[in-house]
C-alpha cells in the first residue's frame, strides 16, 4: 500500500507529509527515543480525526497524536501515523470573566496565560516548558510544575472535556445528554468502568493505595483515581484521559478552571551548606506559605555557572552546598510581607550558607527563575558530543527527600554518572535528576538498564514513592508500572486500555507495555555534527518563536535533519543522503529567516540562524561570492539601480493599474522562482528634500543621520506626505537638534543583506567600509550616529568580529543609536506632545526583542497614545530583509496569527521600527504599518 495515496482519500495532499525530511525530523520528541513514522498528517476537524481512526483500524497502522513534542519520555513518537495537532488546533476562548478558559490541544500554555494575564489569571499547570508545551500534551501528561503542586494540576483543574474514542464516538462532559449516550453507545466500556470502580471500592487495600499515591504527584500509569473520584462512566473516562498520554482517546477541547496569577512576589535563592540542611528547611518553608520551593544541588548550580551572576553565588558555597529557590506570592505586597515575616521567624533554626535576600525586582526574579528553568538544557549543552541527556523525575515523601537524594547520588557514583545533577519541586518531594551517557555500545546500554532498575527499586521499594511525578510514564517507565502499583491495579490499567483501544493501535508501547526491555529499545542516535547541533538536546523550547514553524521547519527540526544527514553519510546511504540534502535546501535553508529569536528561547542560546548562515556560505560558489563582493564594492551604483527600478515600477503601475507589477512578478516567479515578488508597499523615495531640511537644522546637540539603503530607495509612505528621512529630520528640527546627512551616504550599507545570505567576505568588506565612514562622518566619534531601521542598527552593533584591528578601535569609539534610542534619549525628554492618539497597535521587530529594547519601544508608544496594544502573537514577520520578497510564503505563514489578532479590532494607528517588517505586516493585515517616527512627528 502506498500510504500517501491511501491517506489522500481522507485528507488533502498538502496536509499529508511523507517526504523523507518530514519523516526523519518527526521521528523523535524531546526524549531519548526515536521511531520514524510512515506519515505525518495535519487534520483540521473531528471528522478528519474520525476518518484517521477508521484508517488506522482498516490498515492496522498505529496512530499517535502529538502537539509540541516537548515530552521527555518518548510518548509522542510512532512508527505508524503521527497526527500533528500543532498547526490547526489552537483556538482559545476566555469565559466567566477569566474564571474559565476553553482551549484546543494545539495552543501553548504560555499563549493561554498571555490571554489570561489581563484577568489576573493563569492555568494551574506551570511546567518549565510552558512557553513551548501545548495544551494537548499538558493535559495528556497531567502536567504540573513549579508552583502547581497536586491541587492545581491538569486533573484537578479540568472542568469539561470533549473527546473521541478510537471507535469514532465523541462525547463531552459539558453536554448533559452525552452521559446517557455514552452508556448506550459504549456499553462494554461503560460497564467495565462501573465494574472496576466497584472492585476498588470493595477492596480497602486498593482504595487506600490509590488515595495515598495521589496525595502527592504521580503520573505513573493511568489516573485510576478517576474511578473513585467520579460515579458516572463518562466522568470517569474523561478524567482517565488526563495523564493517559494519548493512549485511550483524542481530546479535542477542554475547559479549565483558572487560578490566580498573583501580581506581588518576593523571591530569594536560599543557600545552604549541604543538601540535607536544604531539605530540612522545606517543611518550615511550606508552613510559612511559600508558593514555590525549588531545590538545586551543587552540581545543578554549577551546570548554569555560565550565566552572569552565578559565579559569585558558587564562590560563596562549599562544594557540598545546595539552594532552594523560594517565592512568596499574593494579591498585595502586605499579604506577601506577612508570609515573609513568618519566614523571618524561622531564621534562627535554619543554617544558611549565605544570608537570605528577597527581591521584588522583576528582572532579578526573572534571572532567578532562569537559573532554575535552564538546568536541564544546560547540562545537555555541556555534555560530551555524541552522548544522550536523560531526565527522570521521581517523588518521595518530603520528610525522606534528603535521604533519597543521598542514595541517588550514591547510584550516580556507582554507575559512573559523574556529571549528574539533581533539582526539582522540593515542596512536593518531586525531584528531577539528569544523567548523560552514550548509547553506542551494548555495554553502555546495559549500564543504563542496570542503573534505572536500581532507581526503580530505590524509589518504589525503599521510599514508596512515584517513578514519574509529572513527566508521564512514556516508554522509559512503562516496563515498571506494575512494579510501582502492584499486580491488581496494573491489571485494572490493562483492562482500561483493552476496553478503550481493543486493537491496541492508539499510541501502542506507551504507558502499558509488556516488553520488560522497552526502556532500552528505539534509542535516539546523536552523532557529532556541528557545534550548534551538538549542543542541542532537541527540547523544542525554541519552536514557538520560529517564523517558519507552520510552513517548513523549526530550529529543532533543522538540527535533527543535520544529525540525520551525518548518520546517512556514515552508513553510506548515498541515495537517501542526496534526497534529504536536496529537500533541506528549501525546507532548512531557504525558508529560515535567520532572525535569531530561537536563541532567545533556547536555554543555552543556540542560534540556528548562525548555523544556517554558515551553511549558506558553504553552499555559495566562487562565482556567487565574487558577485556579492562586486555588489559590496559598488554598492552606491547598485542602490541607484534599485531606486531607478522602483521608480520605473511605480510608473508602470500608474499607467497600467496599481497591481500591474505585482501580476508581472507573480508570472515571472512561476518561470524563475528566484524572482522577487513586488509589493505595493514599495514607495519610491528621494533624499533631496531631507538633505535640504537637514542643512537647516540647528541646535546644541549634533547627530549624524545614517539613512539606511532601504529607506533611501523605498522609504516613502503610501499615506504620509513626508518620507522617512524627511520625517526624522522634522523631529530633529522640532527638538532643536542639528542633524547631519553625509554627502556620501548613498554608497553606504550596514551589510545585513550580505550577512543574512552567508556572503561573509562581502559582509566583512561592507562592515569595515561603513565603520571607517562613520568614524569620518562623526568627527572621530564626537557625534552619535542615528539609523532608521532597527535591524540595520542591530547589524552594526554586532559587526565588531568582522572588523580589522584599526576599525575595532574606531567602532569602540562610536555611539550607534537606533531610532528608538534616539527618540527615547534625545527627543522625548524635552518634547512637547501636543496630542495623543486614542488606540494604536505595535509590532516590536525581532531586533528590539533581541537587544532588550522592546520595553523602550513600548514606553515611547505610551507617551503618544492612550491605549497601546502589543499582540500576544507578535513575533518575527519572516521578512528577514529581502527574504519575504523571494519567499513570500514565509511572511504569509509567519504573520498569519498576528494579523488575525490585529484585525479583530480597529486602531487609530499601526507602528513598528523597520521598513521591511512594516511592509510584511501591512500586506498581512491590509492596514498601513509605518515607523513610530511618523507618530512622534504627528504628535509633537
Amino acid at each position: 500500500m502506498n500510504i500517501e495515496e491511501a491517506l489522500q482519500l481522507i485528507l488533502p495532499k498538502e496536509r499529508i507529509k511523507c517526504k523523507l525530511i518530514d519523516l526523519v525530523t518527526y521521528a523523535a520528541d524531546a526524549g531519548f527515543y526515536s521511531l520514524k513514522p510512515q506519515a505525518v498528517v495535519n487534520p483540521v476537524s473531528e471528522d478528519e480525526i474520525r476518518a484517521l481512526f477508521q484508517f488506522s483500524h482498516q490498515h492496522s497502522i498505529a496512530l499517535t497524536f502529538r502537539t509540541a513534542g516537548t515530552s521527555l519520555s518518548g510518548q509522542a513518537i510512532t512508527d505508524g501515523i503521527l497526527v500533528d495537532l500543532s498547526k490547526h488546533w489552537n483556538n482559545i476562548r476566555i469565559e466567566a470573566g477569566g474564571e474559565l478558559v476553553r482551549v484546543q490541544p494545539g495552543i501553548t500554555g504560555g499563549m493561554v496565560n498571555a490571554y489570561l494575564r489581563k484577568y489576573g489569571k493563569k492555568i494551574g499547570p506551570d511546567p518549565a516548558s510552558i512557553n513551548s508545551a501545548m495544551m494537548g500534551g499538558i493535559i495528556s501528561n497531567n502536567a504540573s510544575g513549579m508552583c502547581c503542586g497536586v491541587q492545581k494540576n491538569s486533573y484537578h483543574t479540568i472542568r469539561h472535556i470533549r473527546f473521541m474514542l478510537p471507535s469514532g464516538n465523541s462525547f463531552s462532559t459539558e453536554v448533559a445528554a452525552d452521559y446517557n449516550r455514552f452508556d448506550k453507545e459504549c456499553t462494554s466500556l461503560a460497564a467495565s468502568l462501573t465494574a472496576l470502580r466497584q472492585e476498588i471500592l470493595a477492596n480497602p487495600t486498593m482504595y487506600e493505595l490509590i488515595r495515598h499515591k495521589y496525595k502527592t504527584k504521580n503520573t505513573v500509569g493511568y489516573s485510576v483515581n478517576a474511578l473513585i473520584d467520579y460515579e458516572r462512566p463518562l466522568d470517569m473516562m474523561a478524567h482517565l484521559l488526563v495523564g493517559a498520554e494519548g493512549t485511550l482517546g483524542f481530546i479535542s477541547e477542554a475547559v479549565l478552571e483558572t487560578v490566580p496569577d498573583y501580581p506581588e512576589k518576593l523571591t530569594a535563592l536560599l543557600c545552604f551548606t549541604d543538601i540535607q540542611a536544604a531539605c530540612n528547611a522545606i517543611e518550615p518553608l511550606i508552613a510559612s506559605g511559600a508558593e514555590a520551593v525549588e531545590l538545586m544541588d551543587n552540581a545543578s548550580l554549577r551546570s548554569v555557572g555560565h550565566l552572569p551572576g552565578i559565579p559569585e553565588i558558587l564562590a560563596a558555597l562549599p562544594s557540598t552546598g545546595a539552594a532552594l529557590l523560594t517565592e512568596y506570592q499574593g494579591n498585595t505586597i502586605e499579604e506577601v510581607q506577612v508570609k515573609n515575616e513568618q519566614f523571618i521567624a524561622l531564621l534562627a533554626g535554619i543554617p544558611f550558607a549565605i544570608a537570605p535576600r528577597f527581591t521584588r525586582d522583576a528582572a532579578e526574579q526573572a534571572f532567578l527563575w532562569k537559573i532554575r528553568k535552564g538546568m536541564f538544557p544546560s547540562v545537555g549543552a555541556m555534555r560530551q558530543s555524541g552522548t544522550t541527556v536523560i531526565l527522570e523525575d521521581i517523588a518521595v515523601p518530603v520528610a525522606q527527600l534528603g535521604n533519597a537524594i543521598l542514595d541517588l547520588q550514591g547510584l550516580f557514583n556507582q554507575y559512573g554518572y559523574a556529571d549528574a545533577i539533581i533539582f526539582g519541586h522540593a515542596k512536593d518531594g518531586n525531584i528531577h535528576f539528569v544523567v548523560t551517557q552514550p548509547f553506542d555500545s551494548p555495554a553502555e546500554v546495559q549500564r543504563y538498564d542496570l542503573f534505572i532498575r536500581e532507581v526503580v527499586e530505590l524509589v518504589t521499594g525503599k521510599y514508596g514513592g512515584a517513578l514519574k511525578a509529572e513527566h508521564g510514564t512514556g516508554r522509559n517507565m512503562a516496563p515498571f508500572v506494575a512494579t510501582e502499583w502492584g499486580p491488581d491495579i496494573y491489571r485494572i490499567m490493562q483492562k482500561l486500555k483493552q476496553e478503550a483501544d481493543p486493537l491496541n493501535l492508539l499510541n501502542p508501547g506507551v504507558l502499558i507495555n509488556p516488553d520488560r526491555q522497552a526502556h532500552i529499545q528505539h534509542l535516539k542516535a546523536l552523532p557529532r555534527v556541528e557545534e550548534e547541533v551538538d549542543k542541542c538536546i532537541e527540547c523544542g523550547f525554541c519552536e514557538y518563536k520560529c517564523p517558519s514553524r507552520d510552513l517548513t521547519m523549526t530550529p529543532r527540526r533543522r538540527i535533527v535533519a543535520r544529525r540525520e544527514l551525518a548518520i546517512m553519510r556514515d552508513k553510506g546511504a548515498q541515495q537517501q543522503y542526496k534526497e534529504l540534502l536536496e529537500q533541506y535546501s528549501y525546507e532548512g535553508l531557504s525558508t529560515c529567516a535567520v532572525d535569531g529569536l530561537c536563541a532567545e528561547a533556547c536555554p543555552v542560546s543556540i542560534n540556528t540562524g548562525t548555523l544556517v548562515k554558515r551553511l549558506r556560505n558553504e553552499n555559495h560558489s566562487k562565482r556567487a561570492n565574487a558577485m556579492a563582493m562586486t555588489v559590496a564594492k559598488h554598492f552606491g551604483k547598485v542602490a541607484l539601480g534599485i531606486s531607478a527600478g522602483i521608480r520605473s515600477a511605480a510608473v508602470v503601475n500608474k499607467l497600467l493599474g496599481r497591481n500591474a507589477v505585482l501580476r508581472l512578478t507573480k508570472g515571472m516567479k512561476k518561470i524563475i522562482p528566484a524572482t522577487p515578488l513586488w509589493s505595493n508597499q514599495l514607495i519610491p523615495s528621494s533624499m533631496d528634500k531631507a538633505r535640504k531640511l537637514a542643512g537647516e537644522t540647528k541646535g546644541e546637540k549634533t547627530v549624524v543621520y545614517f539613512t539606511t539603503c532601504i529607506n533611501r530607495t523605498m522609504g516613502g509612505s503610501p499615506v504620509q506626505k513626508k518620507n522617512m528621512a524627511e520625517t526624522l529630520v522634522s523631529i530633529a528640527t522640532k527638538s532643536g537638534i542639528k542633524m547631519v546627512i553625509p554627502d556620501s551616504i548613498n554608497s553606504a550599507c550596514c551589510g545585513q543583506i550580505f550577512s543574512s545570505k552567508g556572503f561573509n567576505q562581502a559582509f566583512e568588506h561592507t562592515a569595515n567600509d561603513t565603520i571607517a565612514r562613520l568614524w569620518e562622518w562623526t568627527a572621530q566619534g564626537q557625534w552619535p550616529v542615528v539609523l532608521d531601521i532597527s535591524s540595520c542598527t542591530y547589524t552594526l552593533h554586532h559587526c565588531r568580529p568582522q572588523l580589522t584591528e584599526d576599525n575595532k578601535r574606531k567602532f569602540d569609539g562610536l555611539t550607534i543609536l537606533d531610532s528608538i534610542d534616539f527618540i527615547a534619549e534625545y527627543v522625548l525628554p524635552g518634547a512637547s506632545i501636543r496630542h495623543r492618539k486614542q488606540s494604536i497597535v505595535l509590532h516590536p521587530v525581532c531586533t528590539l526583542q533581541k537587544s532588550g529594547q522592546e520595553g523602550k519601544f513600548l514606553q515611547i508608544a505610551r507617551r503618544l497614545a492612550q491605549d497601546v496594544k502589543v499582540p500576544v502573537h507578535a513575533g518575527c514577520c519572516g521578512m528577514a530583509g529581502d527574504r519575504g520578497f523571494l519567499f513570500p510564503e514565509l511572511t504569509r505563514s509567519a504573520t498569519l496569527p498576528e494579523a488575525q489578532e490585529v484585525n479583530e479590532c480597529t486602531y487609530d494607528g499601526y507602528y513598528s521600527s523597520s521598513k521591511t517588517c512594516e511592509i510584511a505586516l501591512s500586506e498581512a493585515t491590509g492596514k498601513n504599518y509605518e515607523s513610530i517616527v511618523y507618530l512622534l512627528d504627528e504628535c509633537m
